[in-house]
């Protein structure tokens, strides 16, 4: 059916939504849960799979590191912009009515609660375990004298060449600490005026975090452990072989203490780029700055002497509620090297992707002509189950090098580093192609990587473009123009994830490869309007960001009311990663009171209050988390006498729908609609392990049957059904 007819406007800069506090009639001001209360919420949803004694043990510790690094990316983005805002007085209560203030109370409170509880497990849980399995992660002290020796000459010849030691006196003032970085303070004495200094030593982030000394006691920087394969391993912390050996640092001073710490800094972006001359030197100057922003958390030993924690509150300048003391070692991100071990008992099953079966070569084939595939009919990928590799990579891959294709249009928001997508695009325009390239240079934490692809895609030849002033380009489009016998035909994928084969392994993520002409004349203006002028461009088959998808999302759950009042069946199911946005959770709560029934998968932050009597008693939100990333986002609605079906790019916040270009594309296909709707439903099933959101605002977990069995994990279930989809055929 026809999506959207909207008119897409000239884009200019849109005003962030502001929090809703004046309730419309029949919804109660207490409406919203906090979203950074939320996000807190995810996050420990995560710490509780690396409590799970069911997950393998491997595994747990990689969920503490990627604890660790969600918690780092919080306090630079979140707790850094509402600190700024309360500093600079912009800042307004939340849609929960909360003051800044309070919510940055809580915020720290909870952030405490939470960090000693992941130091905890660590200490308590996580490590004995991996000690019983020959996995040993030990301070430098714990090792035998030969161990300590192998390690001393490791850091002569590897570590000491790196360090470089920084005093503070009168005439070396205290020195910028970078954002994450690990330090050692160090308290050292003159032994012949006997006056004590200060000085810091940064750990290098170029060296390995853990250090590995194998059975046969060799020691390595190596982080690829996997030759010994059962051997017992020792892992010492990198911050532990510098502290024992300052005495080569400081020689001829007496090392009197030293103590472990890390910062972490501001480092949000902030770029005006309508007021830019050259939007990539405006940003690479934010990401210069970047690096100087101020400090927001101070992470330290738990033994820190008080004369050191006084100079560092000083100098840093933070307040006593965000010192956060922790059992050493710090920084469990690189707990990563222990989970990659090879050690296939305690991680989990091996998987790897298949090609999607309408894209398999026949038997009498060499390869498929991914082509001649999407001619037979529209094909649905979900990630990683799908091989990435031998369809949205090899779709684009083929489009290089086919003499009919003629142009290719691309966006980039995030790609890997050695990307093939890249690649391709750069061998596209040198085989005289015309290539255009949208890459979103503010995509964060991946800026700098993006302008390198930036420049180096111009220098190839590339059509570059860097989207419209105010808005993230964060859709997922490929559009290939080939020519054929019939005249001029165009194959587009839209999808829910980005062009990142690294990620692509990891995420769970649908699109579509089609052939369709609504979908190729949609994509075709949308790539008009992000590179030259079309503002009275309309879609068919598209909702496009930021004009048409809140307000098409809107209009199709008022519909489902409209048909629950009317006494028809009206359901609504949708799978996102965050759920924020006011004007929709009060069109769901609308359709709650209407009759509608709402089903919602929510992996991240959830404002939305579920299962609330009279105003959400017909909605559920459960959440999966697990060994991939859950990242798709569908949208269904029951419809009048067939399904509504999107996917796409844009979840249910205010930035993703009014400050990004979003697409979501209508799904038609009957055997595609009910792949999508199963997804959900699946999600949702009772015998299913999931986190479910109570009335109070508590994330509760499914993991066993009343029988003591454990239920059925949503990601194996998908696992298992590869081999049978491989056999498949149209």
């Amino acid at each position: 059916m026809a999506a959207s007819e909207e008119t897409f406007p000239v884009p200019m800069m849109p005003e962030p939504a502001e929090p809703t506090h004046q309730a419309p009639a029949g919804l109660p001001e207490d409406r919203y849960q906090d979203r950074e209360l939320s996000w807190l919420a995810f996050n420990e949803r995560v710490l509780e799979l690396a409590e799970d004694p069911g997950t393998p043990l491997l595994e747990r510790a990689r969920f503490l590191a990627i604890f660790a690094s969600n918690l780092d990316e919080f306090f630079m983005v979140r707790v850094a912009g509402l600190k700024r805002r309360i500093a600079a007085g912009f800042a307004v209560p939340s849609a929960t009515g909360m003051s800044p203030t309070r919510l940055m109370d809580v915020m720290t409170e909870r952030a405490h609660e939470l960090m000693d509880r992941h130091a905890d497990l660590f200490h308590d849980d996580i490590r004995p375990a991996l000690a019983e399995e020959g996995i040993h992660i030990v301070r430098l002290e714990e090792l035998e004298d030969p161990e300590q020796n192998r390690l001393r000459k490791l850091f002569r010849s590897d570590i000491f060449p790196v360090l470089t030691p920084l005093a503070v006196d009168p005439a070396h003032p205290f020195p910028y600490i970078s954002g994450l970085s690990l330090n050692l303070a160090v308290e050292i004495r003159d032994p012949d005026s006997g006056k004590e200094f200060f000085a810091r030593v940064k750990v290098p982030e170029t060296l390995p975090r853990f250090l590995s000394v194998d059975a046969r006691g060799k020691a390595s920087q190596v982080t690829d452990a996997s030759a010994l394969d059962d051997e017992p391993r020792s892992f010492v912390p990198l911050e532990d072989v510098i502290a024992a050996h300052l005495d080569y640092l400081f020689p001829g001073m007496e090392v009197v203490d030293h103590f472990t710490f890390r910062v972490t800094r501001n480092e949000d972006m902030e770029v005006e780029e309508d007021d830019a001359e050259n939007l990539l030197k405006a940003m690479e100057k934010e990401l210069l700055r970047r690096r100087f922003g101020p400090a927001v958390r101070l992470e330290v030993a738990e033994d820190l002497s008080p004369r050191v924690r006084e100079l560092l509150v000083r100098e840093l300048g933070i307040s006593e509620s965000d010192v956060y003391h922790l059992p050493a070692p710090l920084d469990l991100r690189g707990l990563d090297v222990v989970a990659d071990l090879d050690r296939p008992r305690l991680q989990y099953p091996a998987f790897r992707p298949t090609t999607h079966h309408q894209l398999a070569p026949v038997e009498t084939a060499d390869e498929q002509n991914i082509f001649q595939a999407i001619s037979r009919g529209p094909i649905l990928l979900h990630h990683p189950y799908d091989s990435f590799s031998t369809s949205v990579q090899s779709f684009l891959a083929q489009a290089a090098a086919d003499p009919r294709v003629l142009a290719i249009k691309q966006t980039l928001y995030r790609t890997s580093g050695d990307s093939p997508i890249v690649d391709s695009l750069i061998e596209a325009a040198r085989n005289g192609k015309q290539v255009l390239a949208l890459v979103e240079i503010k995509a964060r934490f991946d800026e700098q990587r993006n302008i390198s692809w930036a420049r180096k895609l111009e220098q190839a030849g590339v059509h570059v473009v860097y989207g419209l002033v105010g808005l993230k380009t964060h859709c997922k489009l490929a559009l290939v123009v080939r020519q054929e016998e019939d005249g001029l035909a165009r194959y587009c994928h839209v999808g829910t994830g980005n062009y990142h084969p690294k990620t692509a392994r990891l995420y769970e993520d649908y699109g579509l490869l089609t052939k369709n002409s609504d979908v190729g004349a949609d994509l075709t203006k949308l790539f008009n309007q992000l590179s030259g002028y079309a503002p009275k461009a309309k879609f068919r088959r598209l909702l496009v960001a930021p004009t048409s998808v809140r307000a098409g999302l809107i209009d199709l759950i008022d519909a489902e009311a409209d048909r629950a009042r009317a006494g028809g069946e009206a359901w609504v199911k949708l799978k996102v990663n965050s759920v924020v946005d006011e004007r929709v959770i009060d069109a769901l709560y609308r359709a709650s009171q209407a009759g509608v029934q709402i089903e919602l998968v929510v992996r991240g932050i959830c404002a939305i209050r579920a299962g609330v009597p009279g105003l959400s008693e017909n909605i559920r939100v459960r959440s999966v988390l697990g060994r991939f990333l859950e990242h798709s986002r569908i949208y269904a609605f029951r419809g009048d006498e067939e399904p509504i079906v999107y996917i796409g790019s844009a979840d249910l916040m205010h930035r993703n729908l009014d400050r990004r270009i979003e697409a979501l594309i209508s799904i038609v296909e009957p055997a595609q609609q009910e792949h999508l709707l199963e997804n959900i439903d699946l999600a949702m099933a009772d015998d299913t392990s999931a986190w479910e959101l109570q009335p109070d605002g508590a994330w509760l977990r499914s993991v066993e049957a009343p029988d003591g069995e454990r239920l059925r994990d949503l990601q194996t279930m998908y696992i298992e059904r590869q081999p049978k989809r491989r056999t498949q055929r149209k």
